[in-house]
């Protein structure tokens, strides 16, 4: 089989409903026609909210609450399942439903048995879209968002391009016009974010560009676009439409951008600076440069490292339990974490 480059696209729910929630076909048939263009040049994953939208009218007196959520995507996910099977097959692709949990990220072998299972359906030319399990997700453990569903995706199976469908079409500046090429995800970008979000989905614009800067750095271009554009998707991927991230150098393996992005982390190191300056450098976390210890954790588990302002530094699989490391913090040249299970963010 040839290797295609992978390509990641979600759709959020205000970008494929109409107002009162329910899938919108004449854009899910524009979704198809779009994609089945893409569908020779890459290897795609479609990641769609819209299930509880779809389902929901069916529940008496829907009032939002958990468990009527819950209920609503499992009537909602095999009616936008259909709807979009009825639109690709006129292209002659078929697709395949992947409801994803956030364990399925944190457990490095239940990530490959995902990463084979598209594998499969890319080489019998099927195109999985993907969804959270919000029937059985835990609450503890469910996604922030599909932003975050999408992004997971794209950097452990190390996408070349995430495109991420808005409804505003893009990072708009001051005055409102789109931007259309972004270097770097810096205070000033993050300024621009309105941080009102749609009624109907979870996320906004905060929510895509935190994950972007994410994506960026794991080496990956992202393109926030929008559909009401004629061609959105397919003038969007050549750089004509929506908003350009452009991706940064990265050598990583797999297994660290797989560490980075899509372990579940349990806990919180906040180091010193000197810590700080090791790390950086590429040597072991040591127990005496921990100032605080937050979450409890056992060894082999993935914590997140903070500097002294809080701001994270990196992420790294210990190699002792969090109960272990508070008895020990004090304990000359105690290793925390291995150079070689620390990745730098």
């Amino acid at each position: 089989m040839i290797q295609k480059p992978i390509l990641i696209l979600k759709f959020g729910t205000a970008s494929i409903t109409q107002k009162n929630g329910e899938p919108d076909e004449t854009i899910i048939a524009d979704i198809a026609r779009q994609v089945a263009i893409l569908h020779a040049d890459y290897q795609i994953v479609m990641v769609s909210s819209g299930a509880v939208g779809a389902g929901k009218h069916f529940i008496k007196n829907y009032s939002g609450e958990i468990a009527e959520r819950k209920a609503a995507a499992a009537i909602g996910n095999p009616l936008l399942l259909n709807i979009y099977s009825k639109y690709f097959s006129q292209y002659g692709i078929q697709i395949a439903q992947s409801l994803c949990e956030r364990q399925h990220f944190g457990n490095r072998e239940q990530f490959l048995q995902l990463k084979e299972t598209y594998q499969e359906l890319w080489e019998n030319d099927i195109i999985p879209i993907a969804n959270e399990n919000d029937v059985v997700s835990n609450r503890e453990l469910k996604f922030s968002d599909n932003d975050e569903l999408a992004t997971l995706i794209a950097t452990g199976f190390g996408a070349e391009t995430l495109m991420i469908c808005t409804s505003v079409g893009g990072l708009l500046d001051k005055d409102k016009n789109i931007i259309r090429k972004i270097e770097n995800i810096d205070n000033q970008i993050l300024g621009l974010v309105d941080n009102s979000k749609s009624a109907l989905g979870s996320g906004g614009m905060a929510s895509k560009l935190t994950f972007t800067k994410l994506a960026t750095r794991m080496g990956i271009r992202v393109i926030i676009f929008g559909m009401k554009e004629q061609d959105g998707i397919l003038k969007a991927i050549k750089g004509d439409a929506g908003s350009e991230f452009t991706a940064q150098e990265v050598n990583l393996s797999s297994r660290n951008k797989w560490l980075a992005s899509g372990s579940v982390t349990v806990g919180t190191l906040q180091i010193d600076a000197g810590a700080a300056k090791a790390i950086q450098k590429r040597s072991s976390l040591l127990a005496v440069g921990i100032r605080k210890v937050k979450g409890d954790f056992e060894m082999g588990e993935v914590v997140e490292i903070v500097d002294n302002h809080g701001e994270m530094l990196a992420v790294a699989r210990t190699k002792v339990s969090s109960a272990e490391l508070a008895a020990n913090l004090k304990t000359i040249n105690y290793e925390v974490a291995n150079a070689n299970d620390i990745v730098l963010i």
